[in-house]
């Protein structure tokens, strides 16, 4: 029996705070930390309007070699590694896929998306491609991909190599457990050591881009409201005394 490790899950209180939170948000705060580019550059939403906030479970490919690597799609199952992270989801999970920007291998399909979505996984998401687009489009998952193919997991040149160990993902590394938040700005790593900082920051920076949002639309200034000058602290302090964010 192939055994793959599991991960270590945040808090429901963590992540549900950063549900609050958007990518952009996310992305600047952790920038402002000293962690320069979070970002995926690759995988794009597939379906507008979805978010996403879990823990993520990996899956490494590597380019195939034939001393290492001789299977075909159902070659005994119960070695091909993409089924064994997918035996990992728990509920809010998101599978995050190395898979080398490859744009001729599916990942993932129909059957395998099913299972995801009755395991309640939160997302996908693959520095490469899915397959079956028709019916998976029907389950309404939400997916960051590069794109699709008519191709599976292993028709062409790479294969799954390991589950749950620090992968590359759109030029971002990615530990076993890192939170990802995903929307349609795009896909966003979140250690979970920096979580707590960066919802307490970002809560900060959100209300106060509120209060200039309002200022801005109404025809303010944007050097008194955008980054918010100390001129106009006061000011916002005595409109959040009646607009208290996220309490209403």
């Amino acid at each position: 029996m192939t055994h793959t490790p599991d991960i270590t899950r945040p808090s429901k209180e963590l992540i549900d705070a950063l549900k609050e939170i958007g990518a952009a948000t996310v992305s600047g705060t952790l920038g402002h930390m000293g962690f320069r580019n979070p970002h995926m550059v690759g995988p794009v939403s597939q379906n507008r309007g979805k978010s996403i906030v879990g823990p993520a479970l990996t899956l490494q490919f590597l380019p195939q070699r034939p001393d290492l690597f001789t299977e075909g799609e159902y070659a005994d199952p119960e070695t091909q590694l993409h089924r064994h992270v997918l035996y990992h989801v728990q509920e809010g999970d998101v599978v995050v896929v190395d898979a080398r920007a490859d744009m001729s291998s599916g990942v993932f399909g129909d059957m395998m998306s099913t299972y995801f979505k009755g395991r309640g996984g939160a997302g996908i998401v693959i520095d490469g491609c899915m397959r079956d687009r028709p019916n998976v489009e029907k389950l309404d998952l939400p997916l960051w991909l590069r794109g699709w193919t008519p191709n599976y997991h292993v028709q062409t040149g790479i294969y799954p190599n390991a589950v749950n160990v620090p992968i590359a993902c759109g030029g971002v590394t990615v530990i076993p457990g890192d939170i990802i938040v995903a929307d349609d700005d795009g896909v966003v790593v979140l250690p979970v050591a920096m979580a707590p900082e960066v919802v307490e920051e970002s809560q900060k920076h959100h209300d106060w881009e509120e209060f200039s949002r309002v200022k801005l639309m109404a025809g303010g200034s944007l050097q008194r409201y955008y980054p918010l000058h100390d001129d106009a602290r006061g000011e916002y302090e005595e409109w959040r005394k009646t607009n208290r964010l996220g309490t209403t």
